[in-house]
């Protein structure tokens, strides 16, 4: 199957980075690019596409998702978090949530992830979950490409007093758990003409012992897999490896051998040397001298008055940087714009966090995170994973500069196609074989009986107005 874009501008990729090309031609033969440059195509085509009025470009790595959870964080997390935690909602909002979620608003939550990532630009999926079996399932439906892990851990944290973080330890280390995620990346890799792959994922770096990050770091090595860890998301947690182990969570890491090019650090937006932890450390030199990749989810922190000190300054030391999602909404269209602007904000200065490096993040960078460089560019030999964008709708007129106007400026509405392997998996902004109005009842359901469980796993036992009041009082009749 050979199809030909006729394109008005297209993000290519030569000399080692994207570069614009104004009327571009691409040619896809099966699932991947055989072709790209200037001009006119001379052979023959099975279909011919005419996007002589879009903007294309590579797809969106998306590299940490949660897709079982994250849609039913709308209309609860937003405006809250205890100081006492240092703004974080782990030890008191999520615990309330994650022990109030039945399996079917999880099902409902991963099934209304798929258009809504494809919808906002995502191509590949890096998820870290407990509902593996059905996000392969419904990503596969979607034609997504998906990395998925099934996470695992030696306890978990909790709070009992709204005080203060305690952990509750499991007798087997999280081996079993372990076992059953090695067994799902066997079962699940390579399905879906290899758009869906597995990975390694302990949950996060105080919830794990030492031996339990040795064995996924030797497993994961063995299997050739990538690895992915929370770390440095909060400062209890920051605290609490400092107080274990004399030191920060990633010089921690680095001791024991954890780091690496195919590891990929979930936030470590509270590293040492930061405002927020007040420990001097040179963390970010580590990251950026081992390799280890960062996934950066700029919104679920923004959202509580929290931001990375900076993406900029990351980037400057030579940590590759990828972007992600994390919460709602997932949308990697926000993750672009809302990484920009604040590490500008961060910095004091324009000129850092640029359109280029965060486009940059979430192409490129992604792809070396996964070990990949046939994602992420438009270049002969790679995926054909692309979007299409308007280039003469409201938000994307007058157009100099594509790349800008998708950063700064681009809506939802605005990425009219995306294409993964080759085949349109949204056309005109229609992701085939989703029913939107029931996916959203569906998560409507799942959401409703979470709020009315939120009381069985708080602490003091709050219902869902006593810990996240509504932004208005209920009108009186």
């Amino acid at each position: 199957m050979r199809t030909v874009i006729q394109a008005g501008h297209v993000i290519a990729f030569q000399d080692g980075g994207h570069r614009h090309l104004k009327g571009g031609t691409i040619v896809i033969e099966d699932d991947r690019i055989a072709h790209v440059g200037g001009g006119a195509f001379e052979g023959e085509a099975d279909e011919v596409i005419d996007a002589r009025d879009k903007v294309v470009t590579p797809g969106f790595i998306n590299t940490h998702a949660h897709l079982s959870e994250s849609p039913l964080d709308r209309s609860f997390v937003e405006d809250r978090g205890p100081r006492n935690f240092y703004l974080s909602g782990l030890f008191e909002f999520l615990t309330a949530r994650d022990g109030a979620i039945t399996e079917a608003a999880r099902r409902a939550s991963v099934a209304a992830s798929m258009p809504e990532l494809i919808r906002t630009g995502t191509t590949t999926i890096v998820e870290m979950g407990l509902q593996g079996p059905y996000v392969a399932e419904q990503a596969e439906k979607a034609g997504l490409r998906a990395y998925i892990g099934e996470m695992y851990r030696s306890g978990r944290w909790y709070t009992d007093d709204g005080k203060s973080v305690q952990y509750q330890w499991w007798e087997d280390d999280g081996a079993a758990a372990m076992q059953r995620a090695v067994d799902f990346i066997t079962a699940i890799d390579g399905r879906a003409e290899g758009r869906i792959k597995g990975f390694l994922t302990p949950v996060q770096v105080d919830t794990c012992s030492e031996a339990l990050l040795r064995r996924s770091r030797a497993v994961a090595t063995e299997m050739g897999v990538p690895l992915a860890l929370h770390v440095s998301q909060s400062v209890p947690e920051f605290q609490e490896m400092v107080r274990r182990n004399g030191c920060s969570p990633v010089e921690w890491l680095e001791k024991i051998g954890f780091l690496g090019s195919d590891v990929i650090l979930g936030h470590v937006i509270m590293p040492g040397g930061s405002s927020w932890t007040n420990y001097h450390a040179d963390d970010i030199g580590i990251l950026a001298d081992t390799g280890t990749n960062v996934a950066h989810a700029v919104w679920v922190f923004a959202r509580r008055g929290i931001a990375m000190e900076s993406y900029a300054r990351y980037l400057a030391r030579g940590v590759n940087m990828t972007l992600a999602t994390d919460t709602c909404p997932q949308s990697m269209i926000e993750a672009l714009r809302w990484t920009a602007v604040i590490s500008k904000i961060m910095d004091r200065r324009t000129e850092v966090a640029t359109a280029s490096d965060v486009f940059n993040s979430a192409t490129l960078a992604g792809a070396k995170a996964l070990g990949r460089d046939d994602l992420g560019r438009i270049a002969d030999g790679a995926k054909a994973d692309l979007l299409f964008w308007e280039g003469r709708s409201l938000f994307m007129t007058p157009m100099r500069d594509p790349v800008r106007n998708i950063v700064y400026s681009a809506q939802a509405e605005d990425l009219n196609a995306t294409m993964v392997d080759g085949r349109f998996i949204m056309r005109d902004r229609v992701v085939p074989g989703f029913d939107i109005a029931a996916l959203t009842a569906d998560l409507q359901s799942g959401a409703e009986s979470m709020w009315a469980n939120m009381h069985r796993e708080d602490w003091a036992k709050r219902d869902i107005n006593q810990l996240s009041p509504e932004s208005y009082p209920e009108f009186r009749r």
